[in-house]
């Protein structure tokens, strides 16, 4: 995979001094992240946050941790069903951005202490070979942009208590990001339509959730297009070697230490998280 691009910033943010109240929300995001302790969800303690504000909440997060020596490797398309959509009022997604170390190759264990409470949805995630400009791109853009797809599975987290999320509180975290396995097979974005490639979830080799790539706005890439378009408004590029992931073809599924997850695409190829299993006391 090519070298990561410059980290992503929104522009009229960067500069300007934050709101106490930005300020106080992230600190309290990035305490729940450092100690595994979720906290009440950010609507109910901070009722004026807004969008714009969850947005630089998130960002505030993002520089965190690239001062302490991370980088963005890209961003995740969330909310990209109609049911998620119905049950938090909204009408289109959302997106945060990938901290270097949220990734972990197929075959390592993953230590499920490590998130607040883990949940896994199996994705299709693009990997980009060039530039990719909003706003005003197109499928065919996205299509041209990308240079492999792969069979995903991300660790979904929330640092808000109990999944008590609206549309403020899991963008102020980070798009409830927490972790991602690509799977190891590449495939040209042409390969097989991605609209109607099947995917099968199991866990602990039983069957939990079927779903295929349609479930993501009709179509995969559309996921892409909306975020260059997304980003571009705001002055900012996909770049280079990014990767994106579309969005969940399934309901989440949670786990638990111990846990085997597959997210099985057929001709594209699966995905395997292996959690570790939690240790003896004495062990």
């Amino acid at each position: 995979m090519t070298s990561p691009g410059p980290v992503l910033t929104i522009p009229g943010m960067q500069d300007a001094a934050p709101s106490e109240t930005v300020r106080e929300v992230a600190q309290a995001l990035l305490e729940a992240l450092e100690t595994r302790t979720p906290i009440d969800p950010v609507t109910k303690r901070w009722p004026d946050v807004s969008l714009e504000a969850a947005y630089a909440v998130q960002l505030r997060g993002v520089k965190y941790r690239v001062a302490r020596g991370g980088y963005v490797k890209g961003h995740k398309v969330g909310l990209t069903s109609h049911a998620m959509q119905r049950m938090l009022g909204v009408d289109e997604p959302d997106y945060g951005h990938l901290i270097d170390d949220m990734f972990h190759c197929e075959g390592d264990e993953i230590s499920a202490t490590r998130f607040v409470q883990p949940r896994v949805e199996p994705e299709l995630a693009f990997v980009l070979s060039e530039r990719l400009v909003g706003p005003g791109a197109t499928v065919a853009d996205a299509g041209r942009a990308v240079e492999s797809v792969h069979p995903t599975l991300e660790i979904i987290d929330s640092r808000i208590r109990d999944w008590r999320i609206t549309l403020i509180d899991t963008i102020a975290d980070n798009a409830s990001s927490g972790g991602v396995v690509l799977g190891a097979r590449a495939s040209k974005p042409h390969a097989g339509d991605l609209a109607t490639a099947g995917c099968i979830l199991t866990r602990n080799g039983e069957l939990v959730e079927t779903g295929a790539g349609g479930a993501v706005l009709g179509h995969p890439l559309a996921a892409l297009v909306w975020l260059a378009n997304t980003l571009g408004e705001r002055g900012e590029a996909l770049e280079r070697g990014q990767v994106v992931l579309s969005g969940a073809c399934t309901r989440a599924v949670a786990v638990e230490p111990g846990d085997v997850v597959v997210a099985d695409f057929g001709k594209l190829g699966s995905a395997t998280a292996v959690f570790a299993s939690a240790k003896a006391p004495n062990g």
